[in-house]
């Protein structure tokens, strides 16, 4: 059991690195816009540079499994698959060296292009292999612990590379030099070669126990035959479309409603991320080995945890936390759906999609720090959407797992289309910025749609999930 719990742990510090740079993204915007004088939808393309990358290894991966006749994870094993994949990240980061020297803003995109090109075979390999080390019914808990250090990346990561760029912690310092910018990317390019030594040398098992000789002669396409897969692909797409649509339209929203500045929305937006944060470790309680009554205070202790990471951080960076203390009380609904849910993931998919409805309703109805709250508590309720979606919609594929995995990562780019779709709606001329948060309400309902239409699917197959480890 403790050899399994230190090989999870070797596992989940990808999931670190996968949001430290993702966030640090934001940090690289606005540098090279003023560096280079960019339009603002020019330098969003480090953004769909960044999300398009996942989709174009996904296919990759399908592409390449067909050329070699098999499942590369199945061939070349887990801890080999995700050690590549660190590998090729690291690599991405030597494209730094030259973005930096000729204030190049192709070579910068390119890095994080390639940067991303190994995150996506990273995500393919360790998403279901959290899934299938351990309890099965503790499945979905397991991915949002993962999440949760995921989530310790995007609220550290961006004032760190501020930090290793400006200097300093403090808003509105003028860079001086690009050159700056190589060295935290430089730096993290040592650790993805580290760590994938690390992941070379550990105990994670390095082959899917799904797989025989007789697997082998199938069709390398067969995972859509399965409708939990083609649907959960609608639901990735769909789920990381609002939950970056929410988080970049609120800055606009925020201004024209709420008296709130472009320059004060940072902790704002920060709140909303780290509510992702506080949502997975209140879910991640229940992968723990303990019972009873301990099992209750943790779940109460840990979402207030996260909330004091981000009030840790905030203070760190000399913000003002005395606006932010109310949303002490908003946790207190999170815990209660949570409670509500059983750890479940059709349950808890459905619960926190109708929860992600009434706050977005909320917010678009209210105004004033009320609206405000109502939108960022949309980062609680889709904080553990993707465990569920992924534990779903994987469940029962036995020996396409691999290649499900490598469909849903795939879905990703829905949070570049789905944010890009509402912004457009949010047109003075078209919907407006409140209205236009009527794209989010629709991906809830297709989500609370799933976590029900899934689990009957499921339950129709025979599939349950307490056995999912078994099936796989």
């Amino acid at each position: 059991m403790q050899n399994n719990r230190s090989a999870f742990i070797t596992l989940i510090s990808v999931f670190f690195f996968w949001g430290f740079v993702a966030a640090s993204n934001d940090i690289l915007i606005p540098v090279f816009k003023e560096k280079l004088q960019m339009e603002q939808w020019q330098s969003q393309l480090i953004s769909v540079a960044f999300y398009v990358a996942y989709t174009v290894g996904s296919i990759l991966y399908l592409l390449l499994s067909r050329w070699f006749g098999g499942d590369i994870l199945n061939k070349i094993g887990y801890k080999n698959g995700i050690s590549l994949g660190l590998c090729v990240s690291a690599a991405g980061t030597l494209l730094f060296i030259p973005a930096a020297a000729y204030v190049s803003f192709g070579w910068m995109i390119s890095g994080l292009f390639i940067v991303a090109l190994g995150f996506s075979l990273q995500q393919t390999a360790a998403n279901p292999l959290a899934i299938v080390m351990g309890d099965p019914s503790k499945a979905s808990q397991r991915l949002s612990l993962a999440g949760g250090i995921n989530n310790i990346g995007t609220t550290i990561g961006p004032l760190v590379v501020g930090f290793a760029i400006f200097g300093s912690f403090a808003p509105g310092v003028k860079l001086e030099s690009v050159e700056s910018v190589k060295t935290p990317y430089l730096i993290l390019g040592v650790a993805f070669l580290l760590v994938a030594i690390l992941f070379k040398l550990s105990s994670l098992p390095n082959r899917s126990e799904n797989v025989s000789e007789e697997n082998k002669e199938n069709k390398q396409f067969g995972a859509l035959q399965f409708p939990q897969l083609v649907l959960g692909m609608i639901a990735i797409f769909l789920y990381v479309g609002v939950e970056v649509s929410t988080a970049s339209n609120l800055p606009e929203l925020m201004r024209q409603h709420s008296g709130i500045e472009t320059a004060q929305a940072a902790p704002y937006i920060s709140l909303f991320w780290a509510s992702l944060m506080i949502g997975r470790w209140t879910s991640s309680a229940g992968a723990f080995d303990i019972q009873g009554k301990i099992k209750s205070v943790f779940r109460f202790i840990m979402p207030y945890l996260a909330f004091a990471v981000f009030l840790l951080v905030n203070a760190i960076a000399g913000t003002d936390l005395t606006v932010f203390y109310p949303y002490a009380f908003v946790i207190l609904l999170l815990i209660g759906a949570e409670l509500m849910s059983k750890g479940h993931p059709g349950k808890q998919l459905l619960i926190f999609s109708l929860c992600g409805i009434a706050a977005l309703a909320v917010g678009m109805l209210s105004t004033g720090l009320i609206s405000v709250y109502a939108f960022i508590s949309v980062g609680l309720f889709c904080s553990t959407l993707w465990p569920c979606i992924f534990t779903l919609a994987i469940s029962g594929l036995g020996k396409f797992t691999n290649q499900a995995s490598s469909y849903l990562i795939m879905m990703i780019m829905g949070g570049g289309l789905v944010s890009w779709f509402q912004g457009w709606l949010s047109d003075p001329g078209l919907l407006g910025i409140r209205a236009s948060y009527l794209v989010g309400i629709v991906c809830f309902i297709y989500l609370a749609y799933y976590g029900w239409k899934a689990t009957q699917l499921l339950k129709q197959q025979g599939v349950k999930l307490e056995e999912v480890s078994e099936n796989h």
